[in-house]
């Protein structure tokens, strides 16, 4: 390809990206056309993980470049025909400790943030609210020890009953409510097979695990309805057991859970999965 060939090719894969940016941009609470980059941030350790992966991509780059620069540098300067007679040069004492040093610092100022961010994502503060979450083949449970006990079942909408604004194989028929500007104790266990408790927004992901129960937290800043899935190979209708939770302000949130008590019973069907007492 002359080079008037790939210079066309790369002004028009320019403008293609410049006319798709706007649908690359990643929405909040569920996926995006064409998106490209993370969910938006609805919890403080959600805007630590996009700071964490702005900055890496940030290192990203600058290596990649720095090496086509190098790549660039010697396949015009170091080619047979600009460079007859190679260089017998075989060591060099400086550019050998710099290969050994920067990198070195590269991963010291990768392991920094990384660590803060573990951290935060690890240790649970005193919480203000706790919800366990236990998956089953294909569905989840939701129980709120701190406000009476009471649960109930959340399963997949069918495409008949989607409302209008609703996801198709997000929506569910009872979301995970929760107030906003509160701690949330999520502790997740499993059922029967191994689950995988994920919603991108707030930057959580942790394993349902039989026998077992883990445990996560966040903390919405932002009323809304945020979605997620099983993000573990859990069997045949594991791509059709999504979460959906909606954020209430603190007043909302407890009129729901007034009226949540008296509508979920703690009672169970043959199967042992809870139901509507409605």
């Amino acid at each position: 390809m002359s080079r008037k060939g790939v210079a066309a090719c790369v002004a028009s894969s320019f403008s293609a990206a410049l006319f798709l940016a706007p649908a690359a941009l990643a929405g909040t609470g569920q996926p995006s056309p064409w998106q490209m980059n993370l969910q938006g941030a609805a919890t403080p350790v959600m805007e630590s993980i996009r700071s964490f992966n702005t900055f890496l991509l940030v290192i990203i780059i600058s290596i990649v470049l720095f090496v086509l620069v190098l790549l660039a540098i010697v396949a015009v300067r170091f080619n047979e025909r600009a460079n007859p007679v190679p260089s017998r040069t075989s060591h060099n004492t400086l550019i050998e400790v710099a290969w050994t040093v920067v990198p070195v610092m590269i991963l010291v100022a990768i392991a920094i943030p990384s660590f803060r961010l573990l951290h935060l994502e690890l240790r649970v503060p005193a919480a203000d609210l706790t919800v366990k979450a236990v998956g089953h083949q294909w569905y989840w449970s939701y129980e709120y020890p701190d406000n009476g006990g009471f649960g109930f079942d959340s399963m997949l909408l069918q495409d008949q009953d989607l409302k209008a604004g609703q996801p198709r194989l997000l929506s569910v028929d009872n979301e995970l409510v929760v107030p906003v500007n509160k701690v949330i104790r999520m502790q997740v266990t499993a059922a029967d097979v191994i689950h995988s408790f994920a919603v991108p927004s707030f930057g959580i992901k942790i394993d349902a695990l039989p026998g077992r129960l883990n445990e996560t937290w966040f903390k919405i800043t932002t009323e809304g309805v945020y979605y997620g899935q099983c993000s573990e190979l859990c069997g045949r209708d594991h791509a059709f057991m999504p979460i959906a939770v909606r954020a209430l302000s603190e007043k909302d949130f407890e009129a729901w859970a007034a009226s949540a008590k008296g509508r979920f019973a703690a009672s169970s069907d043959a199967q042992g999965r809870l139901v509507d007492a409605r």
